[in-house]
């Protein structure tokens, strides 16, 4: 199967990890037949905030709006493969972990985890309290994958972008996707 992607952005903080999330997808175009991604107002204005600037609207992707339930990635017939949520807010995971399909985001989520394919959460939040640690428990038992926006610092980086990029490159990893990145006992 050719992969599809769902990639939703939320209003949680870390928008480094969605720009540089679609600027790898952006360089590996012959990784995937599509990409679809919903992004809502809060994540908007959070981007704005962070990275002082609009680029989310620069990329040759499909947007879709969050309350799009015509979305492809709305149904299993689409035969989208994996959905990456970057950021992926507390409240997020609470109403994917609920089955609560109330926009585009959720409902895409509750597609993937029903057609048994790959659902990646990079939730970001310190501290978890239990509510959130109950509902990661609740999706990692129905087959998502909890990948927290914990960097690595084996690689030593020295910018905010690649200390980013060991969150992002362990996501596409996971995703199934091909891609040039540090690996641990290697010296390349």
């Amino acid at each position: 199967m050719e992969n599809k992607i769902a990639i939703a952005i939320t209003g949680a903080s870390g928008s480094v990890y969605a720009k540089l999330l679609l600027d790898k997808l952006q360089a590996m175009p012959e990784q995937y037949q599509e990409v679809g991604i919903v992004m809502s107002k809060n994540a908007k204005e959070v981007w704005k905030t962070e990275l002082g600037n609009e680029d989310y609207n620069h990329y040759p992707f499909r947007y879709f709006d969050k309350y799009d339930f015509n979305a492809p990635f709305a149904s299993g017939s689409a035969k989208y493969n994996v959905m990456i949520v970057a950021p992926c807010s507390m409240g997020t995971l609470g109403r994917i972990a609920a089955g609560v399909s109330d926009d585009l985001v959720t409902r895409a989520a509750d597609v993937i985890l029903k057609e048994r394919r790959k659902l990646i959460l990079m939730v970001r939040e310190t501290p978890y309290n239990l509510i959130h640690i109950k509902n990661m428990e609740t999706v990692t038992l129905a087959g998502g994958i909890i990948c927290p926006a914990t960097p690595s610092f084996y690689s030593k980086p020295k910018t905010i972008e690649e200390v980013a990029a060991t969150v992002v490159d362990r996501v596409l990893d996971l995703a199934g996707l091909e891609q040039h990145s540090f690996r641990w006992g290697r010296s390349e």
